[in-house]
């Protein structure tokens, strides 16, 4: 049984890569082409998250931005590709990932506004101890370690289950890292909005949930989640975005983002 996540990474890569017959070891695409990733073989493969995270972000946020498990630093450059004002940093624990990501960087000529560090969130580098950041966005691993079985793929391992750093190191981290009045945007599994939210609660205010549903009718398997420190708003739940239409293909608003590269107003 193939998992949701290749699946949908299988399906995005070969409707959108640049070149439909190589998937790795050399570039493939995101945006329809307008940014570049290598990506690995056998290991992780960013797919539509990232991309609707880096979406989620409104082009307003001009000032600086921090990826958190950048991975090969798919978020990181739709984002910076999308926002050319915006100066973006991205964390990545594993270094052989961390350096994918900076040839990515340097794929996309983006090396004067996109920082790739390696390091721990449990740990920081020294360039991560002063915070400040307008706008911090995660992808973390979705299933906690109790609940999963880890892929023998480290890379696989690292992206999908949670190791020594759990949901509440991320949203704590995150949290720090964000000035007031900043953002923090998570995607996440639906499964976990609970968890999430009271992760957030008293900490954060004016929270946003933006369901993505697979298809029409269908139960929502993932979540977009923003909350901001020092805002005191009330939460305010989203109509969402289907992603899929019943034949299966991307939906209308899901291809101006995928595709087109536009903007995921929540």
């Amino acid at each position: 049984m193939v998992a949701d996540e290749d699946y949908e990474a299988a399906l995005y890569l070969v409707a959108y890569a640049g070149d439909p017959g190589v998937i790795t070891e050399k570039a493939d695409s995101l945006l329809g082409g307008q940014v570049g990733l290598y990506q690995s073989e056998s290991g992780y493969r960013a797919a539509v998250d990232p991309v609707l995270l880096a979406a989620s972000v409104p082009a307003a946020s001009t000032g600086i931005l921090l990826d958190l498990g950048t991975g090969a630093g798919a978020a990181a450059l739709c984002f910076a590709h999308r926002v050319p004002g915006s100066r973006v940093t991205g964390l990545e624990l594993q270094p052989e990932m961390a350096a994918l990501a900076r040839r990515n960087v340097g794929l996309n000529d983006m090396k004067g506004r996109v920082a790739i560090l390696e390091g721990d969130l449990l740990r920081p580098p020294r360039e991560l101890q002063g915070g400040g950041f307008d706008h911090v966005i995660a992808n973390p691993p979705y299933l906690p370690a109790d609940r999963a079985d880890p892929p023998p793929d480290a890379s696989k391992a690292a992206a999908n289950v949670e190791g020594e750093a759990g949901l509440s190191d991320w949203v704590g981290f995150a949290l720090r890292m964000t000035k007031p009045k900043g953002a923090v945007t998570f995607i996440h599994r639906a499964d976990r909005l609970d968890e999430l939210l009271a992760l957030f609660h008293g900490r954060a205010g004016g929270i946003v949930v933006f369901p993505l549903w697979p298809k029409p009718g269908r139960e929502a398997k993932r979540v977009i989640v923003r909350a901001r420190p020092g805002v005191k708003t009330p939460m305010r739940l989203s109509t969402g975005l289907v992603l899929h239409e019943e034949d299966g293909g991307y939906s209308r608003d899901a291809l101006s983002i995928l595709r087109d590269g536009g903007a995921l107003v929540l």
